[in-house]
């Protein structure tokens, strides 16, 4: 057999996965634009989803890929959001440069307090970025002149897009802008996770030893995935100010942080289409408990979160495996 006869053998499997994942991106995006008309009542919800799978896609940077633990991820979330607030309030109202601003000031939040989070690790490193979270928290509750306190960041008013695209009452042209950001986002994570820096975060996550022994400059690399990560979710934080006009306090709480992590756990963690699935799961389901039952629908989500942990540990996403594995052939 010739050569080139083995390269084209030994490449077929690798161009199968690769449309594969083609297809399943285009279904992705696909699914997304029709979402626009099958939901035309229900955009505002549509939007709010868009943006968490940006939030939880980032808190998957963090934790699927690196294995870095946290339950602050809402801190570099409500960083980018009253700095997208603040600047459209007090600077300039472009959603663009807004957007910018938002993610420089999750990146900058996500690196300071990373210098200080990846020294540690396991409980002390959990509550370490708790309690970052806790002290913007805080603050944005102290401020209460410039941050609006308790009653929320007020007055924003945003510019048309590119001064064409004003933003409508019924969310039309929120929804387009913060799909093609996700949109941006993902293909561009995906370049992440596949390069050497991502590589070498995936390494550092299941033996941090190996990888200092071959020359990795583990907490510096740790640290970059950190400030990566929270430029992302500093944009989706901007996105959300943006789009509804509104910064309040429970952008940087606790509870944001927790759901986030279900959402994540849910589809499965160190797999961006984890990310996405488990969000739109999540979101879905407590959109329908909570209007059955506002009050007590944590109990379904609870109960869906205990059913994924004992049976489907590695998330809904790795279920077609699972139920192969439970109806195949026993050896």
């Amino acid at each position: 057999m010739s050569t080139d006869a083995v390269k084209s053998l030994s490449l077929a499997p690798w161009r199968k996965r690769s449309s594969a994942r083609l297809f399943f991106d285009l279904a992705l995006i696909g699914i997304g634009i029709a979402a626009f008309f099958v939901f035309p009542s229900n955009l505002g919800f549509v939007t709010r989803v868009l943006i968490m799978i940006i939030l939880v896609l980032s808190l998957d940077l963090v934790i699927g890929y690196a294995g870095i633990a946290t339950l602050g991820h809402a801190a570099l979330f409500g960083s980018g959001a009253y700095a997208a607030g603040l600047f459209a309030v007090y600077v300039s109202a472009d959603p663009i440069t807004g957007l910018a601003v938002g993610a420089v000031a999750g990146g900058i939040i996500a690196f300071l307090s990373g210098l200080i989070l990846l020294r540690a690790t396991g409980l002390t490193l959990l509550m370490l970025s708790v309690a970052i979270a806790q002290i913007l928290l805080e603050i944005a509750n102290k401020e209460r002149p410039i941050t609006g306190g308790s009653d929320g960041l007020l007055g924003i008013d945003m510019d048309p897009i590119f001064g064409v695209f004003a933003f409508d009452f019924l969310g039309k042209t929120g929804f387009w802008y913060v799909f093609i950001v996700l949109v941006v986002v993902f293909f561009f994570l995906k370049l992440v996770v596949s390069s050497p820096f991502g590589l070498a975060a995936r390494g550092i996550h299941e033996s941090p030893a190996r990888m200092r022994a071959i020359g990795t400059p583990v907490y510096w690399r740790l640290v970059a995935v950190y400030t990566l990560a929270g430029t992302i979710a500093g944009i989706a934080g901007a996105l959300s100010a943006q789009v509804t006009e509104l910064v309040s306090l429970e952008a940087l709480g606790f509870t944001l942080s927790a759901e986030a992590l279900i959402m994540l756990i849910l589809g499965g963690t160190g797999r961006l289409y984890g990310a996405i699935f488990g969000t739109l799961i999540f979101m879905s389901v407590h959109h329908w408990a909570a209007s059955i039952d506002p009050f007590n629908w944590l109990f379904v989500i609870g109960g869906l979160v205990l059913v994924v942990v004992f049976f489907v540990p590695h998330g809904l996403l790795g279920l077609p495996a699972k139920l192969r594995q439970w109806t195949g052939p026993k050896r």
